[in-house]
């Protein structure tokens, strides 16, 4: 099971948070090879929560630092070990194929700060804008408040443009393209078999268009790196792909003039299931324009506040734009009905 000897996990005896840090990655192998579902890791990381708040008053001890991050290893790995015991089959699935979630993705959830609450104590439904402009906006600019501004993104050439062959015509088109994204971009083939985005291309026409019987589809990949403030793109996959679907679309109008911008843009492809429940650790707030489809978004608190929080769902339609803390908020999204989908997302802050 384990990539090293797991009575490693137990010597904590003055431990260096490099070695720290190793355990936790060689932990977080092993878990993605055991499939284990996010629901899971939430529940793990629960218990540990609990267990660092209630220390003192149960023990009476005060544990240095490295201790309880070695308690908390030890908590995880022991969880592992009772589910494989236990439970004859694992649900792989869960985490779909490669690059669902990043490689260290339990090392991140397990080592989350705690969520404060007030971020989602009132919050009962998203809030819905419309024609806002960039001053009307500022009260809302950094809020962790679900938002949805209607028809933000409808002028936008993207709308139009931008689809299945759209992106298939530009990276077999310009030398070198497939492989800037392998060598440079991270692809999210959720839980479709593609291993890279030259076979997402290579798909059937009738799996394209989701004639009966086909199996559905889903993808993304990183688009465009920005400049912060000007908003300018450069390159970080491919000069050229990038300086083409730059001409679609903008950062939305409304957000603020000092806001910076994050390094990278991800398009998102494909139908039906999206992505799966799950948490982004990102820098910023993100934002993500829905430019054809309708996709329905499920929002879940994390688990220190879902005594004082409740979990929301919202419809996506063309044109409209969703800002979110998706670093506060678990979230999955369902591309509706038949309909293909295809939105551009990124972060500012």
């Amino acid at each position: 099971m384990a990539d090293e000897n797991p009575s490693k996990f137990l010597n904590c005896v003055q431990p260096s948070v490099v070695n720290l840090f190793k355990y936790f990655v060689i932990l977080n192998k092993n878990m993605l090879k055991l499939g284990l579902s996010i629901n899971d890791l939430r529940k793990m990381c629960t218990k540990a929560s609990k267990v660092r708040k209630e220390h003192n008053q149960v023990f009476g001890l005060q544990f240095p630092n490295c201790t309880y991050l070695c308690f908390l290893v030890m908590i995880v790995f022991i969880s592992i070990l009772v589910k494989v015991l236990f439970l004859e089959t694992v649900v792989k699935n869960a985490l779909g194929t490669r690059c669902v979630l990043p490689n260290n993705y339990f090392v991140w959830e397990a080592t989350r700060p705690v969520t404060d609450c007030s971020m989602c104590k009132d919050v009962t439904n998203v809030t819905l804008l419309a024609n806002v402009s960039r001053l009307e906006f500022q009260k809302y600019a950094y809020s962790p408040q679900p938002m949805l501004v209607k028809g933000a993104a409808l002028h936008w050439p993207a709308m139009q443009a931008f689809s299945y062959h759209f992106f298939k015509d530009i990276y077999e088109t310009i030398e070198g393209a497939y492989e800037s994204v392998e060598e440079e971009c991270q692809i999210l083939t959720f839980k479709t078999e593609f291993k890279s985005l030259q076979e997402v291309f290579a798909m059937s026409e009738a799996r394209v268009q989701q004639h009966e019987g086909e199996q559905p589809w889903y993808v993304g990949w990183m688009g465009v790196e920005w400049q912060t403030v000007t908003v300018v793109a450069r390159s970080n996959c491919h000069p050229e792909v990038l300086g083409m679907m730059r001409r679609y679309y903008s950062a939305p109008h409304f957000l603020p003039e000092d806001a910076e911008h994050a390094h990278m843009d991800y398009i998102f492809i494909g139908y039906q299931q999206g992505a799966v429940m799950h948490m982004d650790y990102i820098s910023r707030l993100m934002w993500q324009a829905q430019l054809r489809g309708r996709k329905r978004w499920t929002l879940v608190p994390p688990p220190e506040c879902s005594a004082v929080c409740r979990g929301l769902s919202f419809q996506v339609d063309p044109g409209d734009v969703v800002l979110l803390d998706t670093r506060q908020w678990y979230h999955d999204t369902v591309v509706d009905s038949s309909e293909m989908s295809v939105t551009v997302s990124s972060e500012y802050g």
